[in-house]
């Protein structure tokens, strides 16, 4: 027994050291830009839908103040998963070389017929009456050529008006629109949601034109996250997508509303009536409930930014799309 019971002990020690380590959750640093309207700032507050969060991912939500911003973090890798729109692609392919930025899911599109499209608003008491009226005003747009930026460039155009020959275009945050406006820093401003269902600015604001006069249906938000990543993490992104799946389609299930708006109102630190009218409804964006993009449309954003100047030249993005994870998550609910 003296001699039997250390060489236990000591094979139990070998047998602890040389089992394999748990493996660590994978983080998934994951971009947004407008609270609430990209899905990602509340998708994971619902607790007790997603599958492996905590298991073989976590998600790190980060905030930047656009999506230009957004893909020099993918650049540098400080983003796994960005919400990108036609122009902050096509500045990663064709200005930063990222030709290995991969399509992966979509996450809302603006101006699809009975859904929301974003407004371009003007003071209702001011001289702006026809788009005409801009020249020689201050247009305010939170971030050069983003969506929305390239709408209001695009339809200004269309009435012969150029940038700094004909009006001057300044860079203001979302949250701080109302506040340019009311105050006569600005003449004409582009809001997304949530900012653009504020009830002073709808008092005392006019709708000029819509992004869907524009545009047409705009594949405004998609996610997006380089080869690279996704070939490291593959069975952890695949999670990541399935759980997305279950999320998003529980947030817009209408016998969860009430908690849904419960938890936006809780992020955006409002009161849950701002939301309860219009969030995941036919007054907000349109939200694909198996995160499909819409490519025909992405290709159409991207021939209209190229035609803006934004980008040098239009091009393909159908090389970019890669759904076969998505796809792979789907199989895995049906």
């Amino acid at each position: 027994m003296r001699i039997v019971l250390p060489a236990c002990a000591i094979i139990a020690a070998i047998a602890i050291i040389c089992a394999p380590a748990t493996a660590e959750p994978v983080k998934i640093r994951a971009g947004w830009i407008q609270p609430v309207s990209n899905i990602v700032s509340i998708l994971f507050l619902k607790k007790g839908i997603a599958r492996h969060y905590g298991q073989t991912y976590i998600v790190e939500p980060l905030r930047f103040a656009g999506t230009a911003p957004m893909v020099t973090g993918m650049a540098i890798d400080e983003v796994d998963v960005g919400v990108l729109g036609a122009a902050a692609l096509g500045l990663g392919v064709l200005n930063a070389g990222m030709d290995d930025l991969r399509i992966v899911a979509d996450e809302f599109q603006d101006g699809v017929p009975g859904y929301y499209s974003n407004e371009f608003m003007a003071r209702d008491d001011g001289s702006i009456r026809t788009i005409e009226d801009v020249k020689g005003k201050i247009v305010a747009t939170n971030s050069a050529g983003g969506a929305l930026d390239v709408a209001m460039r695009a339809v200004l155009r269309q009435h012969g008006l150029e940038d700094k020959r004909d009006y001057t275009s300044i860079e203001v945050p979302a949250s701080s629109k109302k506040a340019i406006l009311l105050e006569k820093k600005a003449d004409l401003i582009s809001l997304p949601l949530p900012f653009s269902y504020d009830a002073e600015l709808r008092a005392h604001g006019r709708v000029l034109f819509t992004q869907r006069d524009v545009m047409g249906v705009s594949s405004m938000g998609f996610w997006s996250a380089r080869a690279g990543f996704i070939a490291r993490h593959r069975a952890a992104f695949v999670d990541f997508l399935e759980d997305a799946l279950l999320l998003t389609r529980w947030y817009q299930n209408s016998a969860n509303h009430d908690e849904a708006t419960m938890i936006a109102a809780s992020y955006a630190k409002t009161q849950p009536s701002f939301f309860s009218d219009w969030i995941f409804t036919r007054k907000d964006y349109y939200r694909d409930p198996d995160l499909q993009p819409n490519i025909e449309a992405l290709q159409n954003n991207i021939d209209l930014t190229a035609q803006t100047g934004f980008l040098p030249r239009a091009f393909d993005v159908r090389p970019l799309v890669d759904l076969s994870f998505l796809e792979e998550a789907r199989k895995r609910l049906n």
